[in-house]
Formats: structure tokens, sequence, C-alpha cells
């Protein structure tokens, strides 16, 4: 019995095993032609070989110099705008997660409930009024045009995150505190934030990423190129009757590196701050 049970336990696991093996085939494999064929020429894109057999960096080049579209400014843009979106998302949604966490207080469930509904409505539904608002507002190609609404559609997911990570602090370190003297702010800043660095991480990084890749409110409301981000730089690479696949394909691989990087330096406060906000509240 024991070992017909090994050697199912064996089958099953070579089974995940092979299944794992060919999710990652299908997803590095699309990667690693999209970096590769960044350093391609125009002929190499086409060909039919799997490893390029000479590297160029003229695509980086011609990406970061042009003229007609400057790709420096659409990093800088996007950066400033994702960055500053992702400090007044943290620092609100610390304040809202402590107290549907943590305070006392009435028609939790109903706020939680519209959390949920906002995290999930299509932001295509609003881009029209949202049009409006902006431009009688005189906020249309501005940096706060993008930071606005990418905080009221990224708050809702971060709050959640944080409410559930901080209903796993103890009690008796918020009565500590208020022992000692201290203030609710200071409370949440000196004493829970600490403890919830994870949280804080994961929901950082989840904002930062929708803000660095969003497009439909980007090229909605900010047309003019001082003001345009990677994902709309991107897409105006392209002329009439030619398209630099070998430029775009530039452009793509250097917008997805800050990402990688991200992922991977934090890879493990992600983990355990999505862990926890599965297994508590």
């Amino acid at each position: 019995m024991r070992t017909r049970k090994r050697s199912g336990w064996r089958r099953y696991i070579n089974l995940v095993t092979v299944g794992v093996t060919l999710v990652l085939i299908a997803v590095l494999l699309p990667l690693y032609w999209l970096v590769s064929s960044s350093f391609k020429g125009p002929a190499g894109i086409f060909s039919a070989n799997f490893f390029p057999k000479a590297l160029t960096l003229n695509n980086y080049s011609q990406a970061l110099n042009g003229t007609a579209n400057p790709f420096g400014r659409y990093i800088l843009n996007s950066v400033i705008v994702a960055l500053s979106t992702t400090a007044l998302v943290l620092f609100l949604a610390t304040l809202a997660g402590y107290a549907l966490g943590r305070l006392p207080m009435r028609g939790k469930l109903p706020i939680l409930m519209a959390l949920l509904m906002i995290s999930v409505f299509p932001a295509i539904a609003v881009i029209a009024p949202l049009f409006l608002l902006m431009r009688s507002i005189n906020w249309l190609n501005s940096y706060q045009a993008l930071i606005v609404p990418y905080t009221a559609f990224n708050l809702p997911f971060a709050i959640w995150i944080m409410r559930n990570y901080m209903l796993g602090i103890p009690k008796e370190m918020e009565e500590t505190a208020r022992i000692d003297g201290a203030g609710p702010m200071r409370t949440v800043f000196s004493i829970i934030v600490p403890q919830v660095k994870p949280g804080l991480f994961t929901a950082g990084i989840f904002c930062f990423s929708a803000c660095w890749t969003e497009f439909l409110m980007a090229i909605s409301f900010n047309s003019e190129t001082n003001y345009r981000t990677i994902p709309v730089g991107i897409a105006n690479f392209g002329a009439q009757y030619v398209t630099p696949f070998g430029i775009i394909f530039a452009a793509a691989t250097m917008a997805s590196v800050p990402i990688a990087i991200l992922v991977l330096v934090f890879r493990r406060s992600v983990v355990s701050g999505l862990t926890a906000g599965a297994v508590k509240g």
C-alpha cells in the first residue's frame, strides 16, 4: 500500500513539474523573443534564426535619441507619474487600512463592498466623463491628469491588502503605544507601519506596475509629447507606411526592465504580503 501511495505521489509530482515547465516555457519564450529581437537588425527580425547571429545596439540608440518620439522623456514622465501615484496610494491605503482593520467603526462591510466594486470597475466606462472633467478644470496634458485617476483606481485594491495585513497585528502593540502616550498618527507610522512592510511592498509594486503599463487614460488625457508616458510613446513609434519593429522591441524591453527588477528584488515581500492577505481577515 505504501509503495502504491508513493508511486501515486511521484506521478502527481511529475505531472505538476511538467505542467509548470510548460507554463514557464509559454511565458518566457515571448520574453526571450522580445529581448533578442531588440538586438537584431531589420533583416534579422524576420529571419527564422532562434539565436541572433549579429547583435546591435542601434535600435536602443534610435529609441533614446529620436526627435519625433523622445523615449527618454517618456521614461521620465512614467517615473514621475508612477512614483507619485504609488506614494500617494500607499499613504492613503495605510491610513484607510488601519481604520478599517483596527478601529471600531460602523459601516465597515458596506465600505469594503464598495471598495471591491470600485476595484473591478472598468476604466473605459468613465473615460468620457473624466475627459470632460479634466478639460473643464484645465488638467489635460499635465501630470495630475494621470496621478489623480490612477490613485482613485489603485487605492481600493491597496486598502484591501493593507486592511487584511493589519488584522494580524497583535492589539497589545497598540495598547503599549497608547500607554506610552503615542497618538493615533504616531502609533500608525511608528508601530504599525514597520510591521506591515510586506503588505506595503505588495501594494506598491502592484500600483507601480499598473501605472507604468496603463494606456487608455494616458492616451486620452495627455496628447502632448512632453507629457506622454511609455505605453503611449511606444504606440507612436509606428509611421503610416513603416513600422520600426526593432525600435519598438527595444523600447518595450527598456520598459519591462524596471518591473522585472522590482519583482526580483522584492519577491519575498510580495509573496509574504499576498499570503498574509489571503489567510487573515
